[in-house]
């Protein structure tokens, strides 16, 4: 998704253990920008202006601009970041070129809304399966998310990636036949139902049991005389 967002970047001429703590240690982070069949950058970002941009309704499907020093403008977005293990600060982040021109393979999330009629009325379990889908778009026609109204649903009823409201220029990735949500029966009446066949089932084994005895009684009688 295209963002108005701008973050400013310096370029870092030199490369090192010790050159990325003297980063740190000004309230910046080393950064690599790369793609777009240009050589790879080392710049320094605000990590805070990426942290930002990433706890967005975008998070990484984010399109914002960086604006290196002494350089052209470019449209990226952020693809890896590391953190401390400890603290848990942001310590570096990798930062992809987007041409706007060009398709992307990117993953949105799947979100709900509203209450199933087969759990309001029928009390049925409602199960988010799937959480996001991958879709081939342009980068302008990321979406933030697919929002799903699930207020329609009925007990075993679903929906499928292949239901997902995309627009004319995007192409599903994921499989179409992916199941995202459904509606299932209460946990009670699927196991009454499994032991009602369980028992059903049980007088026919006897049944043929039976049978087969009956059938090999003569044969034993037969070897006695």
């Amino acid at each position: 998704m295209r963002t108005d967002v701008t973050v400013a970047a310096e370029a870092r001429e030199s490369r090192g253990k010790n050159e990325a703590r003297r980063t740190r240690m000004r309230g910046m982070i080393p950064a690599v920008v790369y793609g777009a069949y240009k050589d790879p950058v080392s710049v320094a970002v605000s990590p805070k202006q990426i942290q930002q941009i990433l706890r967005g309704k975008a998070g990484h499907n984010a399109i914002f601009d960086l604006a290196v020093s002494g350089q052209d403008t470019m449209p990226v977005m952020v693809v890896d970041e590391q953190y401390d293990p400890i603290k848990g600060n942001m310590l570096h982040v990798d930062l992809k070129r987007i041409d706007l021109s060009k398709r992307l393979r990117v993953s949105v999330p799947v979100t709900t809304h509203g209450e199933p009629v087969g759990v309001k009325t029928f009390g049925g379990v409602f199960e988010v399966v799937g959480r996001s889908v991958e879709i081939e778009c342009l980068p302008d026609e990321i979406p933030q998310v697919f929002d799903l109204d699930v207020s329609g649903m009925n007990i075993n009823e679903s929906i499928r990636a292949s239901e997902l409201p995309l627009s004319q220029g995007m192409r599903l990735l994921s499989p179409p036949d992916a199941v995202m949500v459904h509606v299932v029966a209460p946990r009670g009446e699927a196991a009454a139902t499994d032991e009602t066949a369980a028992a059903t089932a049980e007088p026919e084994v006897i049944k043929k049991g039976k049978k087969e005895e009956e059938a090999a009684a003569p044969a034993e009688k037969g070897k006695k005389k």
